[in-house]
């Protein structure tokens, strides 16, 4: 596992768009399918990585904390399932269930879409305003394995109170920092 800070996609820049597959339900969802008027919130994941494990339990209390307030939740995971099979999509299914997501869990076979979003490691968060514009790029809070701090969600939880009161979301953001997405 190499240890990766996220690389942080400038603010202001507009969502690419995309249609993935969603292992869960085996349907393709597009971004305009998913989107949410108020915020959208796009996790990069996958089911190896023990910071996104850290994280799984906080991910389902955020979602279900916002999703009743407008927000859309949407979950990626870019990796090489040839050489990582823990993240295939039969595994992303089964953690999907056993954890409770609530929001979608999509496939990036070709890795296109975290090319495009300038994804660099698992956990990879960013909020988009509801004209699809990044507003917050970073970590979800300071909690780490073997940190001792709790998994609370602070920063994405501050920054999406901040935009559902409609106030402007701080520009100073911390990396998000997690394994390295597995390139093929």
């Amino acid at each position: 596992m190499a240890l990766t800070p996220s690389t942080m996609l400038p603010l202001g820049t507009k969502a690419p768009d995309f249609t993935l597959w969603c292992a869960v339900n085996e349907q393709e969802y597009s971004l305009d399918d998913l989107k949410s008027e108020k915020a959208t919130v796009i996790m990069f994941i996958c089911n190896h990585c023990p910071y996104v494990k850290h994280v799984q339990t906080g991910l389902v209390e955020l979602a279900n904390d916002y999703t009743h307030r407008g927000v859309s939740f949407i979950a990626i995971n870019s990796n090489d399932v040839e050489n990582y099979p823990a993240d295939s999509p039969e595994n992303m299914k089964l953690d999907a269930e056993r954890l409770g997501y609530t929001f979608p869990y999509l496939f990036d076979k070709s890795q296109e879409v975290a090319r495009a979003y300038d994804a660099a490691c698992t956990p990879d968060f960013y909020i988009f305003d509801g004209d699809l514009l990044c507003v917050y790029r970073g970590q979800m809070d300071h909690s780490r394995p073997g940190n001792g701090k709790p998994v609370t969600g602070e920063h994405l939880r501050d920054a999406l109170d901040r935009i559902l009161e409609d106030e402007s979301v701080s520009e100073e953001q911390i990396p998000s920092i997690g394994c390295n997405i597995k390139w093929k």
